[in-house]
């Protein structure tokens, strides 16, 4: 195999995950501009997280992947209340409409990151995973940190459509 075949096979691997990662993306987007402010405050189902809190905890955990890369996250001010406080346990939450600002951001923002890794830094370490245990488990890269926020995505996506109104 020569070493063109291999960037070639990297390549298409990145397209893969990174196609995945929009499209979600894309259909949370298209989700939320179908959805008001005051359908977003609740529950996707009785007794169960409301829109703000699923939409509040995407965007903190996709702001997350930005240290795994070796950069600083952007929205700080949303991993307390919405990845450690379970939904309606604090009052202390930001507006919807702030929400919405922060997914933009944080969203467009790894876009923009995105864009600069080359295809071998997708599979070096992340920064969660020691040198030892990235030598025995290289799926630990980067790449795979983006990958498993697809799933999340599509996870609580899911849920999200039952704020929809009934046709």
């Amino acid at each position: 195999m020569t070493e063109n075949n291999v960037t070639t096979q990297q390549e298409v691997f990145i397209k893969m995950v990174l196609d995945a990662w929009n499209s979600k993306v894309n259909q949370l987007d298209k989700l939320l501009s179908e959805l008001s402010d005051e359908q977003l405050m609740n529950e996707t189902a009785p007794g169960r997280n409301r829109g703000i809190y699923l939409l509040g905890h995407l965007t903190a955990l996709g702001d997350s992947i930005f240290p795994l890369l070796g950069n600083e996250k952007l929205a700080t001010h949303l991993f307390n209340p919405f990845v450690l406080t379970p939904d309606k346990q604090t009052s202390d939450l930001p507006a919807v409409s702030e929400v919405r600002k922060d997914w933009t951001n944080v969203k467009t923002a790894l876009a923009a990151k995105f864009a600069t890794i080359s295809p071998d830094e997708w599979f070096q370490k992340h920064t969660a995973v020691s040198e030892e245990d990235f030598a025995k488990e290289p799926h630990r890269n980067k790449l795979n940190a983006v990958l498993t926020r697809v799933s999340h995505v599509d996870y609580h996506l899911g849920q999200m459509q039952f704020l929809k109104p009934k046709q």
